[in-house]
């Protein structure tokens, strides 16, 4: 059982999340385009229909966690797992998420994030607007990046959502390429077409996301009142 010093604070592993909220929307963005953005991994998007890729953008708000209380937001683009070059519908089962964006609003959180498993978080501000949409905007280094707005979705059956997921993520620094094996079970969680639109500002992020087509409307959106998860020690690939 591995142990990571962070701050002065002991984390052993796997961390634990015990309660969080997500929001989340899938995009079909150029794979070109998007293979251009995240070249410097080495890794290759999935090209789950000829010239598209998939790009996943979501807000998490992790309440009671081994990491603290934070807001986090993610670009995200799915690619193949090293050494496969698969295509098509089925290519995106064993497909994972290559985090290229990850502002949070925390420092405990950033310094966990970049040194157990490579993941690219800065520093933000979030604001929240929870009525009857829901909002958000992120702010880095005082320029707005990227916002977005959410419509309520259809709640699915328990039991269908309930069951233990398990997703790789992937994640690129320090010349490093890391594979983070994530377990969740999701409650609450609701799903509808479209549902979700996409802002951006002038800040570098937005210019790359402005690349991939953005802003655009969602294919599908979701939302889920809680997540439990556990997150296991980056292994590099």
């Amino acid at each position: 059982m591995s142990q990571h010093t962070i701050a002065g604070t002991v984390l052993t592993m796997p961390v634990r999340v015990r309660t969080a909220t997500q929001h989340m929307a899938m995009f079909s963005v150029d794979a070109d385009a998007a293979q251009a953005m995240i070249d410097y991994s080495g890794f290759q998007v999935c090209r789950y229909r000829p010239g598209k890729a998939m790009a996943v953008l979501m807000l998490m708000r992790y309440i009671d966690t081994d990491l603290g209380e934070y807001y986090e937001y993610g670009t995200n683009v799915m690619v193949n797992p090293p050494g496969s070059d698969a295509t098509g519908m089925r290519a995106l089962q064993s497909a994972g998420a290559f985090v290229h964006h990850l502002p949070v609003d925390q420092s405990f959180t950033l310094e966990a994030g970049c040194k157990i498993w490579g993941y690219p978080k800065v520093m933000a501000d979030f604001t929240i607007r929870d009525g009857h949409t829901y909002s958000f905007d992120v702010t880095i280094d005082g320029q707005f990046a990227v916002g977005m707005d959410f419509k309520r979705g259809l709640k699915l059956p328990s039991a269908l959502t309930s069951k233990p997921q398990s997703h790789p993520t992937y994640s690129y620094r320090d010349g490093i390429r890391r594979e983070t094996v994530g377990e969740m079970i999701t409650t609450d969680v609701r799903y509808r077409p479209g549902g979700a639109t996409v802002r951006l500002g002038e800040h570098p992020y937005a210019k790359e996301l402005a690349s991939l087509g953005f802003p655009k409307r969602a294919m599908v959106s979701g939302s889920a009142g809680n997540v439990d998860m556990t997150f296991a020690d980056a292994q590099e690939v």
